[in-house]
Formats: C-alpha cells, sequence, structure tokens
C-alpha cells in the first residue's frame, strides 16, 4: 500500500508541478492556513491564532482552527529551507503536505477492506479511493487546509468499527474522533454517529462493551489532551464552533457515561437500551441547560450575516438544490456503497463479521443522508462507499470471469467494475445535463470563472506591490490571497468569526458612494482594490444595481477615488482613497483605462 501511496505521490507532483511553482492555492482557507504557517515560524505564539494581517486596524482577525495541521507543512518548510530557500519551500511544503494525511486515509479504507472483504482486495480499496474524485480533491497538492486529515481521521474510524479486536477497535474509533474534532467541527455528525454505533452494537450483543469501554477513554481523554494541546487562546470561551470548554465537556461526560455502561452491562438486552438512551438523555439534557447559546447555528452569526452571507454560500446547499451533472456523479457512488454494505451484512448474518458490516451499512446510509443537508459532505460520502462498492466488486466481478463466454468475460467483468467503482460517473459526465439557470449561453459563468482564476493568480497580484504596503480595501474572497502574495494587508476574509468586517465590506458595496469612506476610514484602508466579474462582485451587482460597486463597474468613479496605474492586461483595478476632499466634490466621471505600469 505504501508503494501505491508512492507512486500516487510521485505522479501528484509531476502532474501539479505548475500549480507547485505558481503557488496555486485554490481556496481562501488554503490561503489563510498558510498564512497561520507563516506567523507560526515568524514566531507568533503557540495558542494565539489570530491573523493580525486581516483588519489590522481593529486587532486582527480571530481564526478558529486548530494548530495541528499547522504542524506538517510548519516541519516540511523548515525541513527542506536550507536546500531550497524560503520561496521554493513553501510552495514545495503546500505541495506534499496534503499528500500525507493521503496514506492515513488510504491506510484505514485497505484495513477495512481487509477485515471484511478479503485478505487480497485491498488494492480495489485504493483504486475505489482513486475513483471518488469529490474525495480525492481533498487530498491533491496545495489542499492544504483541515479537510484532508478529517477525512482520514473519519477512514480510520471505519477501520475501527470493523476491527474484529474490540478494544483496538474502540480506542481507533474513540481517538480518530477525538483528533478529528480538535481539528475542526466539520465531521461532528459523523463523530457523533460512530459514538452511537458503538454504543448500539453493545446493546445488540454485551460481549462489545470492551470496545465501547476503550472508546469512552479515548474519547474523552483524546478530546481533553486535544484542547490541552492545540485549543487557542479564543477558543477557551464558551463558543460552539470549535472544540471550546463547551463541546470538551460533552465529550468527556459521553466517554465517562458510555465507560460506566460498560462496567455494568447487563444481561439483558433490552435493559442495555434502556440505559443507553438514558445515558443519551443526559448528554443532551444537559446540553441544553448549560449551553443554550449552542441550540442554534454553531456560528452564532447574525441573522444579517447569515442572510447576506453564509447562507449563500454554494456548498452548504443540499444536493438537491444543485445541477444534476454536479449532484450525479457525488451521489452515485454513495448508492452503490450503500447497496453493497447491505449486500454484504446480509450474506454476513450469520458469521461475526456481521455487526461489522451493519455498522458501514449505517454509517454509509448516514452519510449519503448528510448529502440532502449540504453538497460539502460529498467528500465523506464517497469514501464511505469505497468497503461496499469494493465488496459487490468482489462478488460480482468473479462471477463475470467464471463464465464460459468471452464476451460475458471480458465485457461483463469491465462494465461491472466501471458500474460498482462510480467510475462509470465520471465517464457520463460529458453527456450530462447542465445548469442552464442564468449563465446566458454559458457566456456570464464563463466571464466570472474567468475572472476568479486571473485575480488568484500570483503573475497579477505581485504587480500590486508597486504601492508601499499599505490596507487594502477589496472583496471578502480577496482578502486571503491579496494578503498571501502580496505585502498589503486586507479589511476582511471569509470567517464567521469577524462578521462585523464581512459586513463592513457589504455595505460599503452596496451601499451610496457616499457612505464608503466612512467604512473605509474606520478600517485604515489607503486603497481599493475591485476584481471586475468576480463572482463575489455578481452577488452586490444584483443586490444594489445603484450601489457603490454597480456604480464602479459601469465606469463611474467618485473623483476622490485616484487611479493607480497597473499593467495593461490586470484585471484589477486600484484606487487611492483620498480623505482630503471634501465630500461636495463628489462627482461622477469615466474610469480610466488602466495604463502600464512604470518599471
Amino acid at each position: 500500500m505504501l508503494v501505491c501511496w508512492a507512486a500516487i505521490v510521485a505522479w501528484f507532483l509531476v502532474q501539479r508541478h505548475g500549480n507547485i511553482y505558481w503557488l496555486v492555492l485554490g481556496d481562501t482557507d488554503d490561503n489563510m492556513r498558510l498564512m497561520q504557517v507563516r506567523a507560526l515560524l515568524a514566531g507568533q505564539g503557540w495558542y494565539d491564532l489570530r491573523q493580525y494581517r486581516l483588519d489590522p486596524a481593529m486587532g486582527g482577525f480571530d481564526i478558529h482552527w486548530s494548530r495541528f495541521v499547522d504542524l506538517p507543512i510548519a516541519g516540511l518548510i523548515l525541513l527542506l529551507k536550507p536546500f531550497l530557500g524560503q520561496a521554493e519551500a513553501e510552495k514545495w511544503a503546500c505541495g506534499i503536505a496534503p499528500l500525507l494525511p493521503l496514506s492515513v486515509a488510504m491506510t484505514g479504507l485497505v484495513l477495512t477492506v481487509r477485515r471484511l472483504v478479503a485478505p487480497h482486495a485491498w488494492p480495489l480499496a485504493v483504486l475505489g479511493l482513486l475513483g471518488c474524485t469529490s474525495t480525492l480533491g481533498m487530498f491533491v497538492p496545495m489542499r492544504i487546509d483541515h479537510h484532508g486529515w478529517q477525512l482520514a481521521c473519519l477512514a480510520m474510524t471505519v477501520a475501527g468499527l470493523a476491527d474484529p479486536r474490540r478494544a483496538r477497535g474502540g480506542a481507533t474509533v474513540g481517538l480518530s474522533s477525538a483528533l478529528s474534532l480538535t481539528i475542526g467541527l466539520e465531521m461532528l455528525p459523523y463523530c457523533a454517529m460512530a459514538g452511537a454505533i458503538i454504543a448500539l452494537r453493545w446493546v445488540w450483543e454485551a460481549g462489545d462493551a470492551r470496545r465501547m469501554q476503550a472508546y469512552g477513554l479515548a474519547l474523552g481523554g483524546g478530546s481533553a489532551l486535544g484542547f490541552a494541546l492545540f485549543a487557542s487562546e479564543a477558543n477557551q470561551a464558551m463558543r460552539c464552533d470549535a472544540l471550546t470548554p463547551v463541546w470538551l465537556s460533552v465529550m468527556v461526560a459521553a466517554g465517562a457515561l458510555l465507560f460506566a455502561l460498560s462496567l455494568a452491562s447487563p444481561r439483558q438486552r433490552w435493559v442495555r437500551l434502556a440505559l443507553a438512551a438514558a445515558a443519551g438523555g443526559v448528554i443532551v439534557a444537559g446540553f441544553v441547560a448549560f449551553f443554550p447559546q449552542c441550540l442554534g447555528r454553531p456560528e452564532q452569526v447574525s441573522d444579517e450575516l447569515a442572510r447576506t452571507w453564509l447562507n449563500n454560500v454554494r456548498e452548504a446547499r443540499p444536493i438537491y438544490r444543485h445541477p444534476f451533472k454536479t449532484g450525479f456523479p457525488i451521489a452515485a457512488l454513495p448508492a452503490i456503497g450503500l447497496i453493497g454494505a447491505c449486500v454484504a451484512a446480509w450474506r454476513a448474518r450469520r458469521s461475526a463479521a456481521a455487526s461489522a458490516w451493519a455498522a458501514i451499512a449505517l454509517f454509509t446510509a448516514f452519510a449519503g443522508a448528510m448529502l440532502l443537508w449540504q453538497i460539502r459532505a460529498g467528500p465523506a460520502a464517497q469514501m464511505l462507499s469505497v468497503p461496499g462498492s469494493v465488496a459487490l466488486i468482489w462478488l460480482v466481478v468473479p462471477w463475470f470471469l467464471s463464465r464460459s463466454s468471452m464476451l460475458l468475460r471480458v465485457v461483463g467483468s469491465v462494465a461491472a467494475f466501471l458500474v460498482l467503482s462510480g467510475l462509470f460517473a465520471g465517464l457520463l459526465l460529458p453527456y450530462l445535463p447542465g445548469d442552464k439557470r442564468g449563465s446566458g449561453g454559458g457566456g456570464g459563468a464563463n466571464r466570472v470563472a474567468q475572472a476568479n482564476a486571473a485575480c488568484a493568480r500570483m503573475s497579477t497580484l505581485l504587480p500590486l506591490n508597486i504601492v508601499p504596503r499599505t490596507i487594502v480595501f477589496t472583496h471578502v474572497d480577496m482578502g486571503p490571497r491579496l494578503i498571501t502574495i502580496t505585502h498589503h494587508d486586507a479589511v476582511a476574509g471569509p470567517y464567521h468569526r469577524n462578521g462585523d468586517a464581512i459586513l463592513a465590506v457589504h455595505h460599503a458595496f452596496t451601499g451610496q458612494p457616499s457612505g464608503f469612506r466612512a467604512i473605509a476610514a474606520r478600517h485604515h484602508a489607503t486603497h481599493l482594490l475591485i476584481c471586475p466579474n468576480m463572482a463575489e462582485t455578481t452577488v452586490y451587482r444584483a443586490r444594489s444595481p445603484d450601489g457603490f460597486y454597480a456604480q464602479l463597474h459601469r465606469g463611474q468613479v467618485p473623483n476622490w477615488l485616484e487611479p493607480v496605474a497597473l499593467p495593461r492586461n490586470s484585471p484589477f483595478r486600484l484606487w487611492r482613497i483620498r480623505y482630503d476632499l471634501p465630500d461636495a466634490s463628489v462627482t461622477a466621471r469615466p474610469a480610466p483605462a488602466p495604463r502600464p505600469a512604470k518599471p
């Protein structure tokens, strides 16, 4: 398996060499992760996770992550820096780091398939993971955010559920869940489901008490250790969006209760069910009584911020609200995996593997149901479907290979593999109907895609350094990329704990020009930067056709904005904000054509 992983690493590093060279961090969170690592290496405190280059006038941005994911990136930079220099070391660290959790995820799936399907079926698990395009996208070079590590923890959770050695399996699930929660709460529903499955297995079979006992100790102890080592200063407060004292209390209490139940372990199944239900009721009642502030959205954002920003994040929408061409390739493999897990559970109903397959089937069904809540559950749903998919392949393909007809042996086995592995979805993708809503024949969507790509390129951002370092007022989604590539600071980034800054940017761009300078002045911004046709800007124009950004887009520029020359091919428009001109002098005039920058 390690040889397979090394081959995948080599392939990805060659294939994505261009992205590594140009430091193509495609997501705002990837850019912010690199900024966290830079701050750590520059001497920022271990428990201080504020990003001081976002909204520096207000003391910086509070980032709710943990340092765990920073460690391998920082370690790679320190390792490579003597040989490559700082800049190249950062690029290659960002290329290699996401491939480290891929080895852990592969290990979890391989162990699961070896334990439940057959010892020699493990290569199918590797192939199945490579066919999970949504999952694999979280491990590719430059995807340095925390999602890959959390998926790796989830894969090890499944391996723990499939482990025939009960104590080891329970400890694996508990430690994996604790580490996942230490990194972030995105996988909290899966961690809760894993705990519920552990308890249900104990209810069904009293012999599983050792599994639940080890799980309770590992969950409570691992969460406490994770909090002590990685919880930031800001996460010492009673917040609901990270492993704070709120969720630490829940995990320790849940672990202690399950450990106590495992010690009692009455013989009657109905008594065990009643005790498990009572333990769950105690956890829920305690949560409601002690942490009522966390009964709503864990982000705890204002209604305005939820309405104008958080509710409009595309990946937070359910799968049925996305085009069929987007949803079908994501949902196909989870459906196949669920069928396979159910078939395997039925076939193993009289063996020791029955409860393990039942647990995998429950977990796969839960992950598929999560897609009806948010499409961002796609990577987890695809990965959890691999064991069930492999079980079907291991059953069906040999049947075709044993046929006397050469046509059935060749065509049937190949077709069965393509269908049961989910690879057929990718082959059908070019023929599936796309999204025709608001595309204008594709022109509008193409303009947005081109602007998003152009304004994120290092080659277009670096010329902004002709301006001495300052605070630049720009779009929310531009903030992290701007501070990563240039020496400038920004006002906002897409992070919910800093809703005031996000709303300030929205108000400035959708309001009238007369109100912009007051907002910019509060954040000490000296320059205004826009990227016409960037996705975020289309929201400003749609919500406020006569607002400040819409006027800039039409070329109506107030005379207190002094243009700054950029290269002729720059996708940006940059102005210096003149605070010394009175409001009475504000008039509209066409935006000048960009001129080449002076050498």
